[in-house]
């Protein structure tokens, strides 16, 4: 069982781009649910509605994880590049340049051996990745 995501507890989770331009959206009107009071003008809705639901829930599983790749890594079923280059487009989509390391393809290529010792990968798959991996 998937465990539950704060998209599982939301109704109606806001929209941030128009459905039918893709354009960021601005909300106009907050109403309390006790009161009724009913507030109306332009308001933003922050960096963190830039993001995907996809990209939401891996940052849901980062936090959990206190940033743990590993702990990650399990929880997904990811490998380590996926994780990485799944955190660098989050922080690429809330706006902040990448902080990723220009060893990047070094790491693939540790990835990739690392797999096939641990037997998850063939070594004829394993050799195909390597030679599609620029040599550093």
């Amino acid at each position: 069982m998937r465990p539950t995501s704060i998209f599982d507890r939301m109704l109606n989770p806001v929209i941030a781009k128009c459905p039918i331009c893709a354009e960021g959206l601005t909300v106009t009107r907050l109403e309390c649910g006790a009161c009724g009071t009913r507030i109306e003008g332009s308001f933003g809705l922050g960096r963190f509605h830039r993001l995907s639901v996809e990209q939401l829930e891996f940052l849901e599983t980062f936090i959990k994880a206190r940033g743990n790749f590993k702990d990650v890594e399990r929880e997904l079923g990811m490998s380590y590049p996926t994780v990485r280059s799944r955190l660098d487009a989050v922080i690429r989509a809330l706006g902040f340049p990448s902080q990723a390391e220009p060893d990047r393809e070094a790491e693939r290529r540790k990835e990739i051996l690392r797999e096939l010792a641990e037997g998850r990968i063939a070594a004829e798959d394993a050799a195909s990745l390597l030679e599609k991996e620029p040599a550093t």
